[in-house]
């Protein structure tokens, strides 16, 4: 079991449902924290950054 879990951490919204850390209930993270990274090396734009706490269900 993940030790970062919880159940509707309402201080992180998600809209990703196919995520196996998306709460069930409503539209957040059951995460209680999460790591957000980057794939380029210079980032500037919204889609240059990436949840890395993401885990397909």
């Amino acid at each position: 079991m993940n030790p970062f879990k919880s159940h509707n951490n309402h201080n992180i919204e998600c809209s990703i449902y196919t995520c196996a850390n998306h709460s069930k209930n409503d539209g957040y993270c059951a995460l209680n924290k999460i790591k957000v990274g980057t794939h380029e090396d210079n980032p500037t734009e919204i889609e240059c950054t990436d949840c890395q706490s993401f885990e397909r269900k």
